[in-house]
């Protein structure tokens, strides 16, 4: 795509250099392919030099610019699936890009998880392992955001002008975690109209991690020590209990509404995943989805 405005291009990762009318750059996959009418700079990031992924006892820090390519890769390290197995969710994230080869060696992490879309398949993976993303902004200051907070609307974000998304950290607590993937689609290969993640951590704590079918990602965290007093809503949930938090969770007006799915459908299949990640993750066999009756059109890629 051309873009016609632009006067120029600067290498840089310092928000300081940031004016109105510039945009950062990384991958720039969807930058390329909406173009812009009103950008007259693009500062490019993607000389900064930031390690793609870095592991410590206490996790994995995912660069920014890491490309989706790279984050592939990273559970076939020897030992890392062994060590934490909530990590066989990055390729099952990284196919719902259902993209080629060549957007893979392109498209970034950060890329992915700022341009916002429901269906980002990296909002997805980060919030539903608690990241943290963390934000450079001009003059200096360094702040944290949890990733299921940055997001918060369709192609929304958190961030203020200027500001640049660094890094996300995953904890290790996440990491060692017992995890269930759903995934539905209007088409068998099209964009994720509904797209859930469960958790069961080692405390007990369930998390439910919406996206896709909402407008921004949707957190559920059931019982567990480590969340008492922090928006817990009691000890495992039945059938009921889960209905009964994602109707206090999803506003119908929080389901998103675009070629790819509607509200209805959305809401319907939202119910029936998180039912079945629900009875996955306890141990429990459902045969029922929840929330009424499910409608048609859905695939499992």
């Amino acid at each position: 795509m051309d873009m016609n405005t632009i006067e120029a291009v600067v290498a840089t990762a310092d928000p300081n250099e940031w004016h109105e009318g510039d945009a950062w750059l990384a991958g720039g996959t969807v930058l390329f392919s909406y173009g812009s009418v009103v950008l007259r700079r693009l500062l490019d990031i993607s000389s900064a030099g930031w390690p793609a992924i870095t592991t410590t006892a206490g996790g994995i820090e995912l660069a920014a610019t890491a490309t989706i390519a790279e984050l592939y890769d990273l559970p076939a390290r020897e030992g890392v699936l062994e060590e934490w197995p909530a990590l066989e969710l990055v390729r099952t994230c990284c196919d719902s890009f259902v993209a080629s080869f060549k957007i893979w060696n392109m498209s970034t992490v950060g890329g992915n998880i700022c341009t916002a879309l429901p269906a980002g398949p990296m909002i997805s993976l980060c919030a539903a392992l608690d990241g943290t993303a963390t934000i450079l902004s001009p003059g200096g200051g360094v702040r944290e955001l949890p990733v299921a907070d940055l997001v918060v609307g369709d192609g929304c974000t958190a961030l203020l002008p200027g500001e640049l998304l660094r890094s996300i950290a995953l904890p290790a607590a996440s990491l060692r975690a017992r995890t269930a993937f759903r995934r539905l689609s209007l088409s068998n290969l099209g964009r994720s109209g509904v797209l859930l993640i469960g958790r069961l951590d080692a405390d007990g704590a369930l998390v439910l991690t919406v996206t896709a079918s909402t407008k921004r990602p949707v957190q559920l965290r059931f019982g567990g020590q480590s969340f008492d007093g922090q928006g817990t809503l009691g000890g495992r949930p039945d059938r009921s209990a889960l209905a009964g938090a994602l109707d206090a969770a999803i506003p119908e007006g929080l389901y998103h509404d675009d070629i790819h799915g509607l509200p209805r459908w959305r809401r319907d299949m939202t119910y029936r995943l998180a039912e079945e990640i629900r009875a996955e993750l306890l141990g429990e066999l459902s045969d029922e989805p929840l929330g009424g009756a499910p409608s048609r059109g859905g695939k499992k890629p």
